[in-house]
């Protein structure tokens, strides 16, 4: 920033360079505003979490076990899935029970993740709740 003090030998010229520090004083002052308007991201996931102590179950759990193939190919209890309409079949049957049983998903390190995604989302349009994945520990390397 500049600014021109005193007189110069030129005093019928008009003045070429443009005054900034007000033009940059307000852009500033927009950029403070802006910053201060953004709402502040809150990155949360509502859990519906109990309330206490749950009392201990009295008899173990029904666990069912899909695993996904390298290839792509969907095992219910080890029993070969043969397409889609059959797996959805099976997760309505488990989504009608008023006790669903706990499924465990278990996907191959080489399988695409499309055939996960596919199983995750047909257990959740179809209403199965109790899903969990298993064994994460083959993804760590």
């Amino acid at each position: 920033m500049s600014m021109n003090v005193g007189s110069s030998s030129r005093d019928d010229e008009p003045m070429i360079e443009m005054n900034m520090t007000p033009l940059i004083d307000v852009m500033l002052v927009l950029i403070i505003m802006l910053i201060i308007t953004i709402p502040i991201q809150n990155h949360a996931i509502n859990l519906n979490m109990p309330a206490g102590n749950p009392p201990p179950p009295t008899t173990s759990p029904v666990v069912i076990t899909v695993d996904v193939d390298f290839d792509g190919t969907v095992l219910w209890d080890g029993v070969v899935v043969p397409d889609r309409a059959a797996l959805e079949s099976k997760m309505q049957s488990v989504a009608a029970q008023p006790v669903q049983p706990e499924m465990h998903l278990r996907p191959n390190k080489l399988v695409p993740y499309k055939s996960v995604a596919t199983v995750m989302a047909t257990a959740q349009r179809l209403g199965v709740t109790k899903i969990g994945m298993v064994g994460n520990e083959q993804f760590l390397n």
